[in-house]
């Protein structure tokens, strides 16, 4: 596969195995722009100077900041991103509220699409950044106040400790985040106007304990078994997930994902000052003694002025494995002993990498393993599909009632298609000719949308569709465009939490109309005789051209059948059929 004239943009490239990335796109591929990502500028910046000594003719360009969050807070500390109110409820926003306003500030979105790259290599430990901000701490302290606030005696309450405990848990939170970042992913590297799609995207994902089961005695210092340990796991295989759906929607990039199931090592072997949980170097201090039969409770953060201070700091020999932190000798010798962890190379990870963007098939790739392992469709259960529709509609005619929808399946759009469809059958017959034509020989003339819409709203007030309908919560727009028939409950629009309300203005009658509503106005009429059209001409194409023709615009069956016809529109017009 040609690669050379690519751009490739390079996510946790000033990681181990983003620099072995690095080097091979442009010993390999020949790559004449990479665009190296890391979380802090003086790591892009340093990745990018010791790339650029190597190779002097290729363009790299450094980015950084965080990518899970809107790109005006990407350049915070975790704790400044959390520790503010007003940022906190940004947070949350970018999370759970309305996609596109989060797509358009997210950071990740918006280096894919400042940067266009055909190839996008994600070494981005993605399951740690987002299950090591610990769900379980959050919410044993946010139990902790409620304690505490329902115990307090009289008295005016302070929930501001509480509130932000809250916010902070709720942001912990680890498939909301996960779900967000792969549909940033998949909208800004999808081809639109203006903007070039990205052709390939390739994962370097992780099993979340290097390989090993859930006897793992190495965590990231907590005890075993690590529940945060685990999400980590559960986040990275959720990744994988998203993943495998991405590769089988119809305009994504190529997605593949190699997962490396052991440790990764190593950068370099030096003396180094270890830093703790604050960056600083750990400082030793003189032990003191107390006596553990005498105490009732074990303190395990006291002040550090309550212990005398050596003056020195701790500098030990270590292995310094990149992402993976800093091992001294016995740690080492301890996880990559054999049966243990053991470790891969970040060169072997990127020659794979490296391989799949070429078009090899290396047998590391997870997506592709999972396309040839899971389950699809059989010829014998399309054979017993025929025979359920058929007794399905035998019950149907026998009690009277229509078997339509539920509005149990969706999007909306499903049901309220479904509905239509049955009223255009209802009122015009199973020819679909019937509804773009009305009479015989020189009489027949065109149908008037019009007339259309008002057949369909007598037959549904007739027939019992109406009650039908709004009594699921599928409520129904009259010809004039201002009459809604409605139930109790409505499910466009959506809205969830606390209050059952939406503003209704503007051009919202029309969105909701699209979205969910049984649009029984003239224009749609006319939007279901255009689509007949299309269907017929390629009904034609596939008379004159046989098998050759078939395609998402082919409507198989002769007769208007229900189903079939939704199901031509969502393959047409929401992009719904599957690739794989």
């Amino acid at each position: 596969m040609r690669t050379r004239d690519e751009s490739f943009l390079v996510l946790g490239g000033a990681g181990l195995v983003g620099m072995a990335v690095c080097r091979l796109l442009v010993s390999r591929h020949g790559a004449r722009r990479v665009v190296v990502a890391s979380l802090k500028e003086e790591e892009a910046r340093e990745a990018v100077a010791e790339l650029t000594s190597t190779a002097p003719d290729v363009d790299f360009v450094p980015v950084w900041g965080n990518l899970f969050v809107p790109h005006d807070l990407a350049f915070l500390s975790p704790r400044d991103l959390v520790a503010d109110p007003g940022r906190r409820r940004r947070l949350l926003d970018h999370i759970f509220e309305d996609f596109e306003a989060a797509c358009a500030e997210n950071h990740l979105a918006r280096i894919i699409r400042e940067h266009q790259p055909d190839v996008i290599v994600d070494c981005v430990n993605t399951a740690t950044g987002i299950s090591y901000q610990d769900v379980v701490a959050g919410t044993k302290t946010l139990r902790q106040d409620v304690e505490e606030w329902a115990s307090a005696d009289g008295g005016e309450r302070d929930l501001s400790d509480f509130r932000a405990d809250l916010e902070k848990l709720l942001l912990s939170q680890t498939s909301p985040q996960l779900i967000r970042h792969v549909r940033f992913l998949y909208e800004a590297t999808r081809e639109k106007p203006g903007q070039r799609g990205t052709r390939m995207y390739v994962k370097v994902g992780t099993t979340g304990t290097g390989g090993m089961g859930l006897n793992i005695p190495f965590t990231h210092s907590e005890d075993r078994p690590s529940v945060t340990l685990l999400t980590k796991t559960e986040v990275a295989f959720g990744h994988t997930g998203l993943l495998f759906l991405m590769a089988r929607t119809p305009d994504a990039p190529i997605v593949k994902e190699v997962k490396p199931a052991a440790m990764i090592g190593y950068k370099a072997v030096e003396v180094r000052h270890i830093p703790d949980e604050t960056g600083r170097p750990v400082r030793l201090f003189r032990p003191r003694s107390v006596d553990v039969s005498a105490l009732g409770r074990l303190d395990t953060r006291e002040a550090d002025a309550e212990y005398e201070d050596t003056g020195r700091t701790l500098r030990v020999a270590v292995v310094n494995t990149g992402e993976n932190g800093l091992f001294a000798l016995g740690e080492f010798a301890a996880i990559t002993a054999r049966d243990e962890m053991e470790f891969v190379t970040p060169e072997e990870i990127a020659q794979r990498i490296s391989q799949e963007i070429l078009g090899a098939s290396t047998g590391h790739d997870v997506v592709a393993a999972l396309d040839s392992s899971v389950m699809g469709p059989t010829y014998r259960a399309g054979l017993l599909r025929t025979v359920a529709m058929k007794d399905l509609k035998r019950l149907a005619d026998e009690h009277g009632v229509p078997s339509i929808a539920l509005g149990k399946l969706g999007p909306p759009e499903l049901s309220k298609l479904l509905f239509e469809a049955h009223l255009l059958r209802a009122c015009f017959g199973e020819e679909l000719d019937a509804l773009l034509h009305e009479g015989v020989g020189s009489a027949r003339l065109p149908r008037a949308p019009e007339a259309m819409a008002a057949a369909m709203a007598d037959t549904a007030l007739g027939t019992g569709i109406a009650e039908m309908a709004i009594s699921i919560g599928v409520p129904v727009l009259m010809p004039d465009g201002r009459t809604l028939l409605r139930g109790p409950r409505i499910r466009v629009p959506e809205v969830k939490g606390k209050y059952s309300t939406a503003p209704l203005g503007g051009g919202d009658v029309d969105r909701f109309a699209r979205k969910g509503w049984i649009d029984l106005r003239p224009a749609n009429a006319a939007r279901w005789q255009e689509r007949i059209r299309r269907v017929e001409s390629a009904r034609h194409a596939l008379e004159r051209q046989g098998s050759a023709a078939v395609g998402r615009e082919t409507y198989l069956p002769i007769k208007l059948v229900i189903g079939e016809l939704v199901a031509w529109v969502l393959n047409n017009e929401m992009d719904g059929y599957r690739i794989k």
